[in-house]
């Protein structure tokens, strides 16, 4: 690596990561390739995924999540952040084994109170015996299928520890399907997917986490290893980081931090014009990193686990946007030119078409803009 690494302005880190995250061109991918590149899209809520990836792929059709989920090629679960992702089934097969402890301790930061004193080694091995059955559960019927002989912690704390943590679990379809309102239930990957799930490395190695650095790079570099950690939840990645170095160039942000990324990764020109994009709720191209000042104001920052949908303009978010009665509704953050209204108006349009299927290309734009 080079001694004095290269500066990268906001505007350079902007367009690597549109580039990384296939909001600078759509891309011609298959839906599972385009989940594997991007590590996983945040899926909590159910229908965000099929707007990340309108907005990402070309010629999208719904069909091609839903068919993938039900197929299992795709899956939903509980992962990075102990926060629910679609992610293809070899990589969560791969990764899920990694995250064990950081999902149990994300757990009992919620619940430790409630979990005092309960074996969790117990509990995980009562909750894989009424799971073998092959019965999908949901949360609260796995807890009950417990609570007597766990009365004390309650149901939520004994079913968010079961199906989020201890017992690695798919989220199965019709949850997560195109146009579909299902409650949630579960199956343990295992039984869903009919492959086992990886094992722990052997102590001292630790080739997942060597990938993990490798791919969030892809989709998210250039970026600092704290980026990386908000990323995942995981802390444990100084030693995987420190495995691929050698792998790797080194940048400088305007802060000084050190960013890491591969060699051969996009970096386009920071003047590379970038289009108008609509983001759904908790897209990780906002979410996927500590200093998220590459794509948002910081005082803005808070929108971005608030759950809002934003709208991309010069890379950037400039505007929230929703949809009632197959309008879609923009707000603006900031003002916006006369030019970037017309293309906000022209994605709006599309959007709109994609969400009410071709019925409807109605868009609004709220509050005065300049001209």
């Amino acid at each position: 690596m080079s001694r004095h690494p290269h500066v990268l302005d906001a505007r350079a880190l902007n367009r690597a990561t549109l580039a990384r995250q296939l909001l600078l061109d759509r891309a011609d991918l298959p839906v599972p390739d385009a989940v594997a590149h991007l590590g996983g899209m945040q899926a909590q809520e159910p229908q965000e995924p099929f707007v990340g990836l309108w907005s990402r792929l070309r010629a999208f059709e719904p069909a091609s999540l839903s068919d993938r989920l039900t197929g299992r090629q795709l899956v939903r679960t509980h992962l990075m952040r102990r926060t629910v992702h679609l992610v293809t089934a070899d990589d969560v097969l791969a990764w899920r084994s990694r995250h064990d402890a950081m999902l149990r301790q994300k757990v009992l930061g919620v619940y430790r109170r409630e979990l005092r004193g309960v074996d969790l080694a117990e509990l995980a091995v009562a909750g894989r015996e009424v799971m073998a059955d092959g019965e999908p559960r949901s949360m609260g019927e796995l807890a009950r299928a417990l609570a007597g002989r766990w009365p004390a912690p309650g149901p939520r704390a004994l079913g968010e520890m079961l199906a989020a943590a201890l017992i690695p679990m798919a989220q199965l379809p019709p949850r997560g399907l195109w146009r579909t309102k299902a409650g949630v239930r579960y199956l343990p990957l295992s039984h869903w997917l009919g492959r086992e799930i990886d094992p722990p490395a052997p102590h001292g190695s630790d080739p997942v986490g060597q990938a993990l650095v490798r791919r969030y790079l892809a989709a998210f570099g250039p970026a600092a290893s704290a980026d990386l950690r908000a990323w995942c939840g995981l802390a444990g990645l100084p030693a995987a980081v420190a495995a691929v170095r050698e792998e790797l160039v080194a940048f400088r942000d305007e802060r000084g931090r050190e960013l890491l990324d591969l060699p051969d990764a996009p970096r386009p020109d920071p003047g590379t014009p970038a289009p108008v994009r609509f983001l759904p709720a908790f897209d990780n191209a906002v979410l996927g990193y500590h200093d998220r000042g590459r794509i948002i104001d910081d005082a803005h920052r808070g929108l971005s686990v608030a759950g809002a949908r934003v709208v991309l303009v010069d890379g950037r978010v400039a505007a929230t946007w929703n949809v009632e009665a197959d309008t879609v509704t923009v707000t603006p953050l900031r003002p916006i030119s006369r030019a970037d209204r017309t293309a906000v108006a022209e994605e709006g349009r599309a959007l709109a078409s994609f969400l009410s299927d071709q019925h409807s290309d109605r868009v609004r734009l709220t509050a005065p803009l300049d001209e």
